[in-house]
């Protein structure tokens, strides 16, 4: 049986900036990242904006980052959260740029800052368009340089193991399923850290990659974690039409680099819904396209890019205009067919200012973490920001209370050793695309019937175990396992918010 001081569990920015710094600063612990599939296969490689950081401050200030937070969370939004996230953000932003991560500057060597919707202020530092993957790829090297870090790919952990001692509840290790030798394994640790991303894979349109099955959420909420705000879950309003899982999205740079948004007329319309037009947050840009098309029976919208200066487009958004030219669209030429996807979400597992839920040892950072930063809805570029300060909170955390933490001493033997990859992976294939249909439906729907979800998600459940045999167990199963129980969580979770969306 293996052991290891810390447990991260994914990939991502949270997770690695995590690793890294706790390595840095305790070369006595030793840390394993697990993730289920290659390391590089996140939504942090897929991030294309930036990161938004107040580095201005004659044109900008932190009160106006703190204010355009505030009012894109719609009133749901920890103020003490959003405060200590906007205030740590050039220190996290120095952090990166230490350890070679390059952000885009000006003809003038000042930071080529974008704007996005809801920001008053251009505050968006980029890598021309693929901003993600150049930060996952200088964390990723950084973290192959480190002794104390083991990176383990296809590892994919199945649940945490917690025990109770003087009424409190900790967790000790994790079950994980190990690809190259078949084998379900387990691993004791005093901390664990998850930062497994979303749930985007429960909607039938989604930006976010076919790992975003929501497995950290059911994983915590199996231990006893609390999850809360799980009706919220972000839309991005371009995401390019097409048969493709996920969807590719356009970055909101786009719009605020000055493209529109137009109807199958070729007429602008957002204005009509919000005064800010293409600027406004992403929830309210993404509820006025889906009531202009269904005032018009239409099934997309149009990002129209044609009046822009072609050679900046394409200097700006190589990756965007290389990837409509490959689908034989110029950007320059044509408008390019757009549609909301669900891309973020805004709740997740419950934690405070130090990434910790209230089971001891266990923190949740990134995405799969409610912080109380986005409230209703997240304020572009946002994102990798809360990731970097909330790993920065959670390593300064555990760096001073895990010498209280130790070793548990039971020896835990997995109730399936072994797992079977030869399963019918295709019926799982087809449950998934029924599921979609169901949260979709519940979701975007007016007239929604949460006891009528919640019924038919009970059959795909039934339906997915009479699959497996009692005596193995398939990871096709346990994906789909996670994703039932997170889209139960969202649908129980908008009946008692009396279905408010956001």
């Amino acid at each position: 049986m293996i052991k290891t001081d810390i447990l991260i569990i994914g990939s991502g920015i949270s997770g690695l900036f995590f690793a890294m710094k706790t390595a840095k600063k305790r070369p006595d612990l030793s840390i394993v990242i697990m993730t289920k599939e290659k390391a590089k296969n996140t939504n942090t490689q897929l991030a294309q904006g930036g990161i938004a950081v107040v580095t201005d401050l004659i044109k900008d200030s932190f009160n106006k980052h703190i204010h355009d937070t505030l009012r894109s969370g719609g009133g749901l939004c920890d103020k003490e959260v959003v405060n200590m996230v906007i205030k740590q953000a050039p220190e996290r932003l120095q952090e990166l740029i230490d350890i070679g991560t390059i952000f885009d500057k000006n003809e003038k060597g000042r930071w080529d800052l974008g704007l996005e919707g809801g920001h008053s202020q251009h505050r968006i530092l980029h890598h021309k368009d693929s901003s993600g993957l150049e930060i996952e790829e200088k964390l990723l090297k950084i973290i192959k340089k480190l002794p104390n870090i083991e990176l383990l790919e296809n590892h994919m952990v199945i649940d945490l193991n917690t025990e109770t001692k003087k009424n409190k509840t900790i967790c000790t290790g994790a079950f994980f399923y190990e690809k190259k030798h078949n084998r379900i394994k387990y691993i004791r640790t005093r901390a664990i850290v998850l930062s497994t991303g979303g749930c985007g894979q429960l909607f039938e349109n989604t930006t976010n990659p076919k790992i975003a099955t929501g497995d950290g959420l059911a994983m915590a909420a199996r231990a006893g974690a609390e999850i809360v705000d799980m009706q919220y879950i972000q839309f991005h309003p371009t995401a390019l039409v097409s048969n493709e899982n996920p969807l590719f999205l356009i970055s909101e740079a786009v719009r605020g680099f000055g493209a529109h948004i137009v109807n199958e007329e070729g007429k602008r319309f957002l204005f009509k819904y919000d005064i800010r037009g293409e600027l406004s947050t992403r929830d309210m840009i993404s509820d006025a396209i889906s009531k202009e098309l269904q005032l018009t029976g239409k099934d997309h919208v149009y990002l129209d890019c044609r009046h822009l200066n072609t050679a900046e487009f394409y200097a700006h958004f190589p990756i965007i205009a290389g990837h409509c030219n490959a689908l034989g669209i110029k950007p320059e030429k044509d408008v390019i067919p757009v549609v909301p996807a669900a891309h973020y979400q805004c709740g997740g597992i419950k934690v405070d200012q130090n990434g910790a839920t209230k089971i001891n040892n266990l923190y949740a950072v990134g995405e799969c973490a409610r912080t109380g930063l986005h409230g209703k809805n997240r304020l572009a570029s946002n994102s990798l920001l809360e990731a970097l300060v909330f790993a920065h909170q959670a390593s300064e955390n555990i760096d001073r209370t895990i010498a209280e933490f130790t070793f548990s001493s039971k020896i835990l033997i997995p109730k399936f050793p072994k797992a079977e990859q030869s399963n019918d992976y295709h019926a799982f294939t087809i449950l998934k695309k029924e599921l979609q249909s169901l949260v979709t439906a519940f979701y975007t729907s007016e007239d929604r019937n949460a006891d009528l979800a919640i019924q038919k998600i009970e059959m795909l459940n039934n339906t997915a175990a009479s699959l497996i045999e009692t005596h193995e167990i398939t990871i096709p199963f346990i994906e789909f396992s996670n994703m039932l129980a997170v889209a139960l969580l969202i649908i129980k979770q908008c009946k008692a918010s009396q279905k408010e969306i956001c």
